[in-house]
């Protein structure tokens, strides 16, 4: 009786950690990209899209916010924004190194914090 009542409960536990794990296949998030005109806003999609896992990318020039929809299991929020900020685009958590925010067109370049 106990080894019956012990299996069940390693049983469990062992459904109830693999439960845990299981990522978002179409988590959706939106976030601040700094930039200011329709060629910002293909680079910024392109960006976000050239990260395996993105199945949606939209950025809004009016409010600055990129809209996105991302497997989980392929890539992270973080994977996203570090694609953005290496073409040029500041977001709250990872900058565009100086020499690169320095390569964009004049009308690509935004007013940096």
């Amino acid at each position: 009786m106990k080894n019956i009542i012990l299996g069940m409960m390693l049983l469990f536990v062992a459904f109830s950690t693999q439960a845990q794990d299981n990522k978002n296949k179409n988590a959706k998030y939106e976030f601040e990209v700094n930039g200011n005109c329709e060629q910002c806003k293909k680079r910024i999609q392109k960006a976000a899209f050239s990260v395996a896992g993105v199945k949606s990318a939209d950025w809004h020039i009016d409010d600055h916010m990129l809209h996105v929809i991302i497997n989980e299991e392929k890539c992270s929020l973080l994977d996203v924004k570090k694609a953005v900020a290496k073409v040029g685009h500041d977001t709250e958590d990872v900058k565009a190194t100086d020499e690169v925010y320095e390569n964009l067109h004049s009308c690509c370049k935004y007013e940096r914090k």
